[in-house]
């Protein structure tokens, strides 16, 4: 199952997974876009509020088989500490850290009892990792997520469940597309994104979707509460 999945990261992720062979459930808020992927092999779509505490018990439950979740869905507030509102923070935590709380709490007893299990979360190099300007309340909740991570990891790495996190950096997504024409100027805002990337480029959802296809897999499975930055050399 994957969050998030009508377009970026998510939808490459789902795509990924279908052409290894996997039965890919795809589900997002927006049926619209998950319309588009409706004729690829091997995928099953599902509308899904990731903020829905009984929307995700219902779909969880007719699909008690998962083998892999995926959290990709997530939501980025512009600003500092001073400009994030309650309610900004309340919907931060809410879409970024509490929805991967909520879905892996409800596959993981169905995972353990099948034998195992694979828990993927998108977290981000804004995080833990490092602070970047005006990231206030999403890199709080994307460090959030990477202790999420790794405390999955420690509860069930003896249950042959593994946990990980992925840490991209700037990635050209349409969500990002969206945050760039909100600041007033877009193209100014695609220079500052680039010129932070030593590569002088932005990443592909491709790239991370790659990097998902393979920790979710067989050829992973000695990696459990591990944090994979793929950022371009930002961090370095």
């Amino acid at each position: 199952m994957v969050t998030a999945a009508a377009a970026g990261i998510g939808r490459a992720a789902v795509e990924a997974f279908a052409r290894e062979g996997a039965t890919v459930i795809a589900t997002d808020i927006d049926k619209a876009g998950l319309e588009s992927l409706t004729g690829l092999s091997n995928v099953q779509t599902a509308v899904l509020d990731v903020t829905d505490r009984d929307a995700i018990a219902s779909l969880t439950e007719v699909h008690s088989d998962l083998e892999i979740l995926f959290n990709v869905a997530g939501w980025v507030h512009h600003g500092t500490i001073e400009m994030c509102e309650r309610a900004d923070w309340d919907r931060s935590l809410l879409i970024n850290l509490t929805s991967m709380y909520e879905l892996s709490r409800a596959v993981l007893p169905n995972m353990v009892a099948r034998g195992g299990g694979v828990i993927l979360n998108m977290s981000s190099v804004a995080s833990s990792v490092t602070g970047a300007p005006n990231r206030f309340a999403y890199g709080a909740t994307k460090a959030g997520v990477i202790g999420l991570t790794k405390a999955i990891a420690a509860d069930y790495v003896a249950k042959n469940i593994r946990c990980n996190a992925i840490c991209p950096g700037t990635v050209d997504t349409p969500s990002l597309h969206g945050r760039m024409s909100a600041q007033g100027d877009y193209e100014a805002a695609r220079e500052m994104f680039v010129a932070r990337q030593p590569m002088g480029r932005l990443g592909t959802a491709e790239e991370i979707a790659n990097l998902a296809l393979y920790l979710v897999s067989d050829e992973a499975t000695f990696t459990t509460g591990a944090i994979h930055v793929v950022d371009g050399g930002w961090t370095n």
